[in-house]
């Protein structure tokens, strides 16, 4: 009994430090925040009038240790965020759908833009935590 004890204690031991060694090499997901809040135009329905959104952009990233690179490429980021918004009808920028469909497009183009940067992704998601507009 003791001997399949002694054998339980070693078999239990060995998969917790496997586990501890796994844990070591796990990627860290971190969220990068932009200040202040990102405020741009879009085009209005009636062509005469500028609507404007207000939205705050989280950047949900692979790794902490894409940290200072995304922070190096900030205005590159912005200049895509803003660009893309500012580029979308009044129709989409009012409609769950239409928000869900710039979010994506913003997402695509941005990790496009890392890609030919960097030779990585880095963004694996963004997330609209505000987003006004009038």
């Amino acid at each position: 009994m003791r001997k399949y004890f002694l054998a339980y204690l070693l078999l239990v031991g060995s998969f917790s430090v496997f586990s501890a060694a796994a844990d070591v090499t796990k990627p860290e997901v971190v969220y990068y925040g932009f200040d202040p809040d990102i405020v741009t135009n879009y085009i209005a329905a009636d062509r005469r009038t500028m609507g404007y959104i207000r939205v705050v952009v989280e950047l949900m990233l692979d790794n902490k240790i894409h940290l200072s690179t995304i922070e190096h490429h900030e205005p590159l980021i912005l200049d895509t965020i803003i660009g893309t918004i500012s580029q979308q009808p009044e129709e989409k920028v009012k409609s769950l759908l239409g928000r869900e469909e710039i979010r994506l497009n913003i997402l695509q183009k941005l990790q496009q833009k890392m890609q030919d940067e960097t030779g990585n992704t880095m963004i694996r998601d963004i997330l609209f935590t505000k987003y006004l507009y009038q």
